[in-house]
């Protein structure tokens, strides 16, 4: 009965072992997952402070680009006037010309 039994514990004691590892290796991998999610976690917060960063600098090349498109805009109007004006002239000059060329005669 001795050997039975000590046979007995030993397996006994073989199981506990094979289960205590099985159980740190869980625990481990456990373990290593929250790592890996802190790690994600932690980087993801640097990608948001970095596109924060980026959305920043680009907020303010948008606004310059806006404040360039309105300069151009009163460019645009002040060229379309002076287009205007030089386009009376002209029409002003051909009725000279005809007025000048009828004293000629």
């Amino acid at each position: 009965m001795a050997s039975a039994s000590s046979s007995s514990a030993k397996n006994l004691f073989s199981d506990s072992k094979r289960r205590l590892a099985e159980r740190v290796a869980v625990n481990v991998n456990n373990a290593s997952s929250v790592a890996r999610q802190i790690v994600r976690g932690s980087k993801s917060n640097e990608i948001l402070m970095q596109a924060a960063k980026n959305f920043a600098y680009h907020e303010s090349t948008v606004d310059n680009s806006i404040q360039n498109l309105k300069k151009m805009e009163i460019i645009f109007q002040h060229l379309n006037y002076q287009y205007d004006a030089i386009e009376q002239a002209a029409e002003k000059l051909e009725y000279v010309e005809e007025q000048v060329k009828a004293m000629e005669r």
